[in-house]
Parts: structure tokens; sequence; C-alpha cells
């Protein structure tokens, strides 16, 4: 999963970045792009890794992306570098100012969140307008275009002509004939109010966005905690309230918004963690493991994890009866611990 950390100048995107990763900005070009990677926090992981004691353990990681300044060519340049640079995005993080400080006016929120989807909408308009422009001319040519595509295209169109995300229409943001698009303003947005030390509180009613996912983070304090060892964090996390980093509320939050969950597969070798979308049926779970096993799909064995819990161990599961076989269109659940039967 791979998350681009998006706002407008001094909301703070680099202190957000660098609390979330862990890390801090070295010695290098700050109007480049940076990336990090994470490890997903996940118990479940831990004490399968105790219980089956296997060569490696790996964690479904989380990647953030903070894009660079792009061209210095002018305002316009450089915002569409950035767009470019976060269209292949699962999913955005919008950070926005919601602290104080010396020679800077007092924030905004509703109007920096419009602010910044304003843009998103007239970076997609343009492809839209583009890709109609090239069908209605293939047309001309004695090409048909798909009558389907024409459509969606045209849904599109009415929604960001009157200035709407198209994050808010599941239906479109669905469509596989959309997704080569990668639609800045379709993808899922998780809105940060980046708050004051000593402010842990969403703005005010009249200041969030409408049906909008938010959250506040105290940016300058999480990325000095992220510096520091355990035992500081902890005592930290106590004076200041924090019941969990931001690295873990962010992940969290960013999992539900995009509908994710985890599948795990157990053994000697290796106990591993597989990110999905909730309801994916398990013929193309296994593709996320190797594209061979979904070709050869035969069985998936199934145990649940709170079943894995309750028995104590696999081969007391399956004693007791929890341990299943199901086909090609079962919807794996999160937790679920999977054995893929296949053949090539």
């Amino acid at each position: 999963m791979r998350l681009g950390i998006i706002g407008l100048p001094q909301s703070g995107k680099a202190t957000v970045f660098e609390a979330l990763t862990q890390s801090v900005a070295g010695d290098g070009n700050r109007q480049e792009s940076r990336i990090g990677t994470i490890f997903v926090p996940d118990e479940r992981v831990n004490i399968l890794s105790d219980m089956y004691n296997p060569r490696k353990t790996i964690f479904a990681q989380v990647e953030y992306f903070l894009p660079g300044k792009g061209d210095q060519g002018g305002a316009a340049k450089k915002d569409q570098s950035i767009w470019t640079q976060v269209r292949d995005c699962d999913a955005l993080i919008h950070t926005v100012r919601n602290f104080s400080g010396y020679g800077l006016d007092a924030p905004t929120p509703r109007d920096d969140v419009a602010a910044i989807d304003q843009e998103l909408i007239i970076s997609d308009l343009v492809v839209v307008e583009k890709r109609l422009e090239r069908l209605a001319l293939d047309e001309r040519r004695g090409k048909k275009p798909s009558p389907e595509e024409v459509a969606l295209l045209n849904r599109c169109k009415e929604a960001l002509d009157e200035e709407v995300p198209l994050r808010r229409f599941p239906d479109i943001t669905a469509a596989k004939l959309l997704r080569g698009f990668a639609f800045l303003s379709a993808k899922p947005m998780l809105i940060l109010f980046n708050n004051d030390d000593e402010d842990d509180q969403l703005p005010d009613a009249s200041q969030l966005p409408d049906g909008e996912e938010c959250m506040v983070i105290r940016a300058k304090l999480e990325q000095e905690l992220a510096q520091m060892s355990a035992d500081e964090a902890t005592e930290f996390l106590a004076e200041f309230n924090i019941t969990a980093s931001a690295t873990d509320r962010v992940i969290q939050r960013s999992y539900e918004l995009m509908g994710l969950i985890s599948f795990f597969t157990v053994g000697e070798d290796e106990v591993r963690a597989w990110t999905i979308g909730r309801d994916t049926d398990a013929v193309d779970a296994a593709e996320v493991i190797h594209s061979d096993i979904k070709k050869g799909f035969i069985r998936a064995e199934v145990l649940a994890y709170d079943d894995l819990m309750a028995a104590g161990s696999y081969a007391d599961a399956r004693k007791m009866g929890t341990v299943r076989l199901e086909g090609k269109t079962y919807a794996v659940a999160d937790g679920d611990i999977i054995n893929f039967r296949f053949n090539v």
C-alpha cells in the first residue's frame, strides 16, 4: 500500500512524513521526493511467530511517499509535477494546517481542504476532456468507442464540472474501465489536521469538510516521539495523553478507509501477513502470493485466527473441526490463516 502525502505549503507535510516514518531529513536536497517504508504493526503476527518459530517473520508494509517540489518553472509546473508523482499512490493523506505560528495567518482548515480538492478536480478534468476528445476523434475515423467508457467519462465530467471529487461516487471509483486513468480526486483520502502540541481535538464543525475521513495529528510532537528511545517514549505518551503513536493510528484508519484486511500464511519457513481488499475471493487472494497459485488453484484450507487461539494449535483446531476447505469464491475474512492447495 502506497500513501501519498499532500497539502498546501506550510501545512507540515514533511513533519508528518517524518513522524509517520520515524525518519529525519538528511543533508540531501529537501526539494527531492522522499519514500519511507514501515511495517504494519499487528500483534497477531508476533503471536503466530512465537507459535511457529519460523525462519522468517514478515509483516505487511506501508509505503509513505512525500512528493518533491517539482520543477522550478513556476507554480503551475510545480503543481503539475506533484500531481503526476502521486498518481500511482493507492490513497492520499491530506495534511491540513490547524496550528498557529509566528508570521502565519489564522488557520482555515475547511478552505485549505477545498483548495487542494480544487487542484485535484482540475487535474482530473483535463484528463477526462482529453480522453473524450480522443474518443470523439476515433469515432469520426470510423472506430466505435466503448459506450460504457463514454458514459462513465461523461459522468466524471459532470461531477468534476460541479466541483465534486470523484471519491464521492463509489460506483465510478470501482469501475474497471477507469482504473488506468488513476484519477486523483477518486483516490481514498484521509485528512490529517495538523494541530498545535497541546491541542488533540478536531476543528469545530464549521471547519470540518462534509463527508470526509478526518483525524488529528500533532505532527511536531509525534516527530519528536519517533526519535525517542522506548523508555522515553512511554513517559512522553503519558504526559501528552497519546494512547497510540501516529504511525499506528494512521495505518489503522488508512486500512479502514481503503477497506483493507490481512490474512496470514504460517509454517516453519515463514509466518507472513498479506494485505488484500475486504471481500476478496480466495482465488484472487492466492494471486497476491503468486500468480501460479491462482492459476492452479484447487482449494483453500482456512482457519480463523481466533479459532487457532481457542484451540491452541493447528492440529487441535483440525480435531475440533474449525479447519475447513473453501473454494474459489470464498470471501477471505480478516485474520484468516490460509494454506492454498494448487497444481500447475
